[in-house]
Order: C-alpha cells, then structure tokens, then sequence
C-alpha cells in the first residue's frame, strides 16, 4: 500500500477546535496545516489529551529547548523519520542548535563530548534497547535532575511512539509555503 492510510480530517471531521489549531500550527511552522495532526485531529478527544501531554514535552519541558531539540533530532535520525527530521531541523535551529550540530547528529558515527553526548548516547540506548543500562543512567543522572530524567525518558519514547505512528500511518512531510 501506497499513501496515506488515513486521510486528512475535513473542518467537519476536525470541529472548531482542530480545525482552527491545525491551520494556526500551518502558520506557525509556515506549512499547510500540519498532517499529523489534521490526521490524529480526527479522533478529536484524543487529539486534545495528546496535545496536553505533547506540549508538555516541547515547548512546555524543564529541559532546555536546544536539549529538546538535540533528542528530537536524534530519534527522528534513528527512526528514519522525514517527517519528524523537517519539522525539528528548523525548531532545532531556533532552539540555537548550529547547523553543524544538526548535520552530526543525523550522523549515527559523529563524536559527541560532554552533556551533548550523554543525552545522544542515552537517546540510542533508549531506542535501541528500549531500557538504560546502570552505566548510561548514571552519566544522565551526572547531567539531569532526577525530574529531568523522567522526562528525559518520556521525551525520548514519546517521538519514538510518533514515528511509529508517522511511519505506519504513511504520514507525508509537510511542504514548506
């Protein structure tokens, strides 16, 4: 199977809510409106409790934005995910990751140092492996408070969780206006 698997919501389908959200997100992110969530807006209950939970990841976070973004970026690398890389290559340059940065993080063989490489080193080890190993937690916990780290861990599964459903859904990136 080719395309999308679930059509974009119409304003019907999306209510007043989603609708108004979806094109206010195009605008912001200058796109049409983005397609995750004119698709996800089409369960509208859900949509709304997701968006909670989202926004309280990124933006809404105690982590630094350029860390956020720094993690995003890297599990959309090892995801493979195009949509989530378009999206977070630009939020990752306004959170004052350097295009340098962003280049080596989609390098899955670049040399990371300090903080940068502990979050790397521990956002592949979450992918990969589902779990830390007592090592890796350490070097977070060095870096993060203890409150960080959950949401560290819930940041890293959460856009792991999103390129699933990106990828099984056949989401297309967003083009740019």
């Amino acid at each position: 199977m080719t395309g999308a698997r679930v059509s974009p919501g119409t304003r019907r389908q999306l209510g007043w809510f989603g609708w108004t959200f979806t094109r206010l997100a195009g605008l912001r992110t200058r796109t049409a409106p983005p397609a995750l969530f004119t698709v996800l807006g089409r369960h509208r209950g859900l949509f709304r409790r997701w968006l909670v939970f989202a926004s309280a990841l990124m933006p809404g976070g105690r982590l630094p934005r350029r860390d956020t973004e720094l993690v995003i970026l890297r599990v959309a690398t090892l995801r493979a995910s195009d949509y989530e890389l378009r999206q977070h290559v630009r939020l990752g340059r306004a959170a004052g990751l350097t295009a340098e940065e962003i280049d080596r993080v989609r390098d899955p063989s670049a040399e990371w140092e300090g903080r940068d490489r502990v979050l790397i080193t521990s956002a592949d080890a979450l992918v990969r492996d589902r779990d830390l190993d007592d090592g890796t937690w350490r070097a977070l916990r060095t870096e993060l408070s203890e409150v960080e780290c959950l949401e560290f861990c819930l940041l890293v599964t959460h856009y792991d969780l999103l390129a699933t459903v990106i990828g099984t859904l056949r989401i297309p990136p967003d083009e740019p206006r």
